[in-house]
C-alpha cells in the first residue's frame, strides 16, 4: 500500500524533470498539497484508500469555501493525471478521478465599445503616415471583425476595392469574404497612397513599419492602446475588443446571429452568442417578429 504523501512526493518528482513547465509544477504541488490535507484529515494514509467518492466530497469542500470554477477545474484535471501515475505504476487498479467533474466555467462576455467610444476611437486626425496607416488599421478592424493576425497578414491583393470586400484567411486556414464599410475604404485608399512612397510596399503587405518590414501583432496592440488614450478613451482597448464591438452593434442592429457568425469565421453558432454581447430581450424580440407561431392569435377570442 503506498502512502499518499509518498505517491504525492515521487509525482511531482516526475513531472519536475528539465524541458517542464515551471508553471505546471507548481500548479501540481499546490494543487497536490491540498489533496495531502484533505486526505490526512480523513485519514485516508494511502493511494487505495482514496476513492471517486473522497475525491467528489474533496472538490465539494473546496467549493463552499470559495475555490473558483476555473481552480476546480484545474483541481481535477491535476487529480486526473496523479492517479493515472499511480495506476500505470501498479499502485492502483483503477483511475477513480476519470469521472471528476467540476462546477461548469461561467465565460464572461466581452466587454465592448458603444457607439459613441467608436466613433471617438476612429476619428483620428490623420495628417501623417503614421496616423493615416493607423486609422487604416482601426477602421478596418471595427468595420470587417477582423482577428489580429488576419489584419497583421493581410496583404493588398486580398482586398478587393471595387467590391468593397475583404478576403482573409482564418482560423484552421478557413478563407472567408467580408464586406468593408466605406470609411474603412477610404481609409485604406488613403493609406495605400501614402504606402507607395515606403520601403517594402512591393512586398505586397498592407501594414508596414518605419523598417519596411510587416507590422508586428505587439505593435499594433500598443499602437491601438496609443490611440485609444489619445482620444480619450480609457477602457482598456485591443483588437479584439474592436472585433467583439463589430460583432455587437451588428447583431443588435440586425438580429441575425446566423449572418454575424459567418462574418466572424467562427464554426460554432454557440461561439457567436457568447462572443458578441447578446441581449436576451433582443434575441426575443427577433423571436416574436420572425417566428411564424410567435404572434398572439388577434381574434378577438380571449
Amino acid at each position: 500500500m503506498k502512502p499518499i504523501a509518498h505517491a504525492i512526493a515521487e509525482f511531482l518528482a516526475a513531472r519536475a524533470q528539465p524541458g517542464g513547465s515551471r508553471h505546471t509544477a507548481i500548479a501540481y504541488a499546490q494543487d497536490l498539497g491540498k489533496l495531502a490535507r484533505f486526505a490526512e484529515e480523513r485519514a485516508l494514509a494511502t493511494v487505495c484508500a482514496i476513492d471517486a467518492l473522497s475525491l467528489r466530497q474533496f472538490l465539494a469542500q473546496l467549493h463552499q469555501t470559495g475555490l473558483g470554477a476555473k481552480s476546480l477545474t484545474r483541481l481535477s484535471s491535476t487529480l486526473r493525471s496523479f492517479f493515472e501515475h499511480t495506476r500505470r505504476l501498479g499502485w492502483r487498479h483503477d483511475n477513480p478521478a476519470t469521472d471528476l467533474r467540476a462546477p461548469k466555467v461561467r465565460r464572461r462576455l466581452p466587454d465592448v465599445l458603444d457607439a459613441d467610444e467608436t466613433a471617438a476611437l476612429l476619428e483620428i486626425d490623420a495628417r501623417d503616415p503614421l496616423s493615416t496607416r493607423d486609422r487604416a488599421a482601426l477602421e478596418l478592424f471595427y468595420s470587417s471583425g477582423l482577428r489580429l493576425a488576419e489584419l497583421a497578414a493581410l496583404k493588398w491583393e486580398d482586398l478587393d476595392f471595387p467590391d468593397a470586400t475583404v478576403r482573409v484567411l482564418g482560423k484552421g486556414a478557413k478563407l472567408r469574404v467580408v464586406p468593408v464599410g466605406s470609411h474603412a475604404l477610404m481609409a485604406l485608399e488613403a493609406w495605400r497612397d501614402e504606402a507607395r512612397g515606403w520601403r517594402g510596399f512591393e512586398s505586397g503587405y498592407v501594414f508596414l513599419n518605419g523598417r519596411g518590414g510587416c507590422l508586428s501583432h505587439r505593435a499594433i496592440q500598443l499602437r491601438i492602446k496609443t490611440w485609444a488614450q489619445r482620444q480619450g478613451i480609457w477602457k482598456r482597448v485591443h483588437p479584439h475588443l474592436l472585433r467583439h464591438s463589430f460583432a455587437s452593434h451588428l447583431l443588435e442592429s440586425s438580429g441575425n446571429l446566423r449572418a454575424v457568425q459567418e462574418l466572424l469565421g467562427h464554426a460554432n453558432l454557440a461561439t457567436t452568442q457568447i462572443y458578441t454581447h447578446v441581449d436576451f430581450m433582443q434575441l426575443a424580440r427577433v423571436y416574436d417578429q420572425a417566428h411564424p407561431r410567435a404572434r398572439g392569435i388577434k381574434s378577438g377570442v380571449e
